[in-house]
């Protein structure tokens, strides 16, 4: 189907393409209260004057196994959610040796979507400084957006980053100018396309995994194509992953099960980086 053909608003409100999605955060919540009580954490470090500007850092029961780090960004398209909805996603990679960091940032409309970028930019460079170690980045929805962000401009940062996987991520922004998601963003057409990292300069190394769920709208699954075949055209070692039966909410389930493919992908790139 042609874009001009598309119903973009049915193809990128996923809350609205997944009704039960209110059970979903539910879940989020609950299941990452219940890791935050168990696990060994460092909760609300401020990496930035914000008052968002917070992460936490999730330590593996048994020893780090010295490798990088991982950076999970979590989403809700730049203007909801926090940094709690995601603790359980790093159960995963803390029960296989990797330490993860998940940040939260200030929201729209409080922050232009360029100033989460470089709020980001400022965690990451937090994490890096604090442990000495390379990241591994990962995100969610907006978080893939951010974690795409932050591998494609390698001299924002103090040590570039070789390696992520984006999950449902958004990397050509322009198609969510005319929905309702952009109330809270107030993008024009160019401020998207300068926020897109399908527009900018693609890396020429490194490793990307780009996850969907193979129950996503179309465009979802184009524009983690469209990241593969760009950057692997640049000289990046790309893959495309689709997640079988998984819509946007349930996607990322795998993170929380340290035998699940998603975090062999985790082991895999931590490799690369």
């Amino acid at each position: 189907m042609a874009a001009e053909d598309l119903d973009l608003e049915a193809e990128y409100n996923n809350r609205a393409r997944v009704p039960e999605h209110p059970v979903h955060i539910a879940g989020w919540q609950r299941d990452s209260a219940a890791y935050r009580e168990s696990a060994r954490c460092e909760l609300d470090l401020s990496y930035g004057p914000g008052e968002r500007n917070r992460l936490d850092l999730f330590h593996p029961q048994g020893g780090d196994a010295g490798g990088p780090v991982v950076l999970f960004i979590h989403g809700g398209y730049w203007q909801a959610l926090d940094k709690s909805t995601s603790s359980h996603l790093a159960r995963g990679a803390n029960e296989r040796g990797l330490t993860v960091a998940i940040p939260s940032y200030t929201l729209a409309p409080a922050a232009t979507l360029a100033a989460i970028v470089a709020e980001i930019e400022t965690a990451a460079d937090f994490v890096i400084e604090r442990l000495g170690r390379p990241l591994v980045l990962s995100g969610h929805s907006a978080g893939g957006h951010l974690a795409a962000c932050l591998m494609a401009r390698p001299d924002a940062l103090r040590r570039p980053v070789r390696a992520a996987m984006p999950i449902s991520g958004l990397f050509d922004l322009p198609p969510l100018v005319p929905t309702s998601i952009n109330k809270a963003l107030g993008l024009s057409l160019e401020e998207a396309r300068s926020l897109s990292p399908l527009e900018w300069a693609p890396p020429t190394s490194g490793h990307l995994i780009a996850v969907v769920g193979g129950a996503e709208s179309s465009e979802f699954l184009r524009q983690s194509r469209a990241i593969v075949e760009r950057w692997g055209q640049a000289g990046v070692a790309t893959r495309y992953h689709e997640v079988p039966g998984a819509h946007h909410f349930d996607v990322i389930a795998g993170l929380a099960n340290p035998n699940d493919p998603l975090v062999d992908m985790f082991v895999e790139l931590s490799a690369d980086a």
